[in-house]
């Protein structure tokens, strides 16, 4: 997630006789910015380098871990459900209209009822894309009504704010730094207290509560379901994954792996077959024109 400002400031801001150690998953999805500092850093052969690639017998017990390793190799995962009592991967087949439904029904009912998570602290919903039949928006839209019984009533107070509705109990995410409030792009949290009327809410981030006012309300977004993307360096409990032939375009092996591994105790992939063995498949990723492994080579 290491971009080439991002670490330029890091390099200069360390003292001269200070050792730097860099912890990576140079196969999960590349930094938003510029760059591809680990892998760059990695490929040029000049820095030590340790890979962990053996899967011990403990982690081999996971179906997580086995299948994350499988994506990352280019074989499909295990999708048969085969020996799924007790397992921590599940695969549900739906049609991209059924998505919405099934992921509903999983996270209010099945998930809870069997393994015991909170629908809002320790379940989170991914997704390629924000828009399509089994997109971020139409997700987000059915699980709030789904999960926040303030939503479902048509004269609840609400803030409107970018054409969403915040209600009392929504789960939200940050997405702009605010280090005045301590607060971070990806944080997520639930809104305690909503005045519809001052236009102000108390927003709940992990133990910290924090004043939101009318005009924050454009740095939060509902995150019942989120992008892929926004999820990395993050992990949850449980992870359900929505992933469908609507998601063409962004099917890509890194993309799934990185969704897999977001997962620490429970992953579900929801959709078509079809699409799971597209992205395993699909290795082709944009170049990224860089100069730095060749600096660190020495090379011109």
């Amino acid at each position: 997630m290491v971009d080439v400002p991002l670490m330029a400031a890091v390099v200069r801001a360390l003292p001269a006789d200070a050792a730097l150690l860099l912890v990576g998953d140079v196969d999960q999805l590349p930094a938003v910015g510029p760059g591809q500092v680990l892998g760059d850093i990695i490929s040029s052969g000049v820095v030590p380098t340790v890979r962990l690639r053996e899967v011990f017998r403990q982690a081999a017990e996971s179906r997580i871990i086995l299948n994350a390793h499988a994506i990352n190799e280019g074989r499909p995962p295990d999708l048969t459900n085969r020996g799924a009592e007790g397992s921590d991967f599940f695969f549900v087949r739906a049609a991209p209209e059924q998505v919405a439904e099934r992921i509903v029904r999983l996270v209010r009912e099945r998930i809870p009822q069997r393994f015991g998570f909170d629908p809002l602290r320790d379940i989170q919903v991914l997704c390629p894309m924000r828009r399509s039949a089994s997109g971020v928006e139409v997700l987000n839209a059915a699980l709030q009504q789904a999960l926040n019984a303030r939503a479902a009533v048509a004269d609840s107070p609400r803030i409107e704010s970018m054409g969403t509705s915040f209600h009392e109990g929504d789960k939200v995410m940050q997405t702009v730094n605010d280090y005045e409030k301590d607060v971070f792009n990806g944080d997520i949290g639930v809104i305690r207290e909503l005045d519809a009327e001052e236009r102000t809410a108390v927003v709940d981030f992990d133990g910290r509560e924090v004043e939101v006012e009318e005009s924050d309300f454009e740095d939060l977004v509902l995150s019942y379901a989120t992008t892929i993307h926004k999820s990395q360096g993050s992990e949850y409990p449980a992870v359900v994954i929505a992933l469908t032939k609507q998601h063409a375009i962004m099917l890509q092996r890194n993309l799934l792996y990185t969704a897999v591994t977001r997962g620490r105790k429970l992953v579900i992939i929801v959709g078509e077959e079809a699409a799971v063995r597209r992205a395993v498949a699909e290795k082709s990723l944009r170049r990224r024109w860089t100069k730095l492994r060749e600096w660190l080579a020495g090379e011109s």
